[in-house]
């Protein structure tokens, strides 16, 4: 049954993209606000697909600490879900941080084109943090939200990454609060895995997180330890240590290099 379900997942992938990828060029030359609607068309009806097809749904917590302005998400990452969740479902435009690269691929490249997001040159890896910063700025100040995963890969269910420091920097330049994010979908969707698990996901949106007057470091030892704790809270089994995060706030900024 699961396979059947996986099966008919990935058709509706496959069967839909290239239609909506042409129906998103068509739009190309109309504003950025209407082209982001339209692009996320697809996202939005693969997240409904996996709710009907793979039994995959979701809810979310803590949606009122959501604030109205500029903002720097930071969330759990464990699968492809997530990001078919957030540029879809969240109350703002989100704008990704990826390498430019990803421009190139076919359909999906041109989605993420069209959202005008923010890319970087990794080859010019002096200056890419300040391509960041620069066009993170621009697109704070059109109203809409940067979203990064500080531990930079998904991670199975369960696990911890390295956090990293970028988007704490990017928080402490442009002023911005940062958002925490904990989400289980690694239980259901677990990474690289065909086969779908059904279940409910629950995203846990976090209190906004002050940068002013704080190092990076500072800033992400408290991002990382209200995700951590946060997630030993809603998806419990996953864990073993059954305690708070692993290591002290201070043991973690000792780790955290960009």
């Amino acid at each position: 049954m699961l396979a059947l379900r996986a099966i008919a997942f990935t058709l509706l992938q496959v069967i839909t993209v290239i239609p909506m990828s042409a129906i998103c060029l068509l739009c190309a030359p109309l504003p950025r606000p209407l082209r982001y609607r339209v692009t996320v068309v697809w996202p939005r009806a693969m997240v409904k697909g996996a709710r009907l097809l793979l039994g995959i749904d979701h809810r979310m917590i803590g949606t009122e600490n959501f604030p109205d302005g500029p903002a720097i998400v930071l969330s759990k990452h464990q699968s492809t879900w997530e990001t078919l969740f957030y540029v879809s479902h969240l109350p703002r435009e989100m704008c990704f941080v990826f390498k430019r690269e990803l421009l190139m691929l076919p359909f999906f490249g041109w989605g993420i084109w069209l959202l005008d997001m923010i890319h970087i040159d990794r080859r010019k890896s002096r200056n890419a943090f300040e391509e960041v910063v620069t066009q993170g700025i621009r697109k704070l100040a059109e109203g809409r939200w940067i979203i990064m995963f500080p531990e930079g890969t998904r991670t199975p269910a369960g696990s911890q990454g390295r956090y990293k420091t970028g988007g704490t920097r990017l928080a402490i330049r442009t002023g911005a609060p940062v958002i925490p994010i904990a989400m289980n979908s690694g239980d259901f969707w677990p990474r690289r895995a065909f086969l779908k698990r059904p279940g409910t996901i629950t995203v846990s949106v976090g209190p906004p997180i002050p940068s002013a007057g704080k190092t990076p470091e500072q800033l992400l030892a408290e991002v990382e330890t209200w995700i951590e704790a946060e997630m030993r809270r809603i998806t419990p089994q996953a864990y073993t240590d059954q305690g708070a995060p692993t290591g002290s706030p201070a043991e973690s900024t000792q780790r955290q290099r960009a």
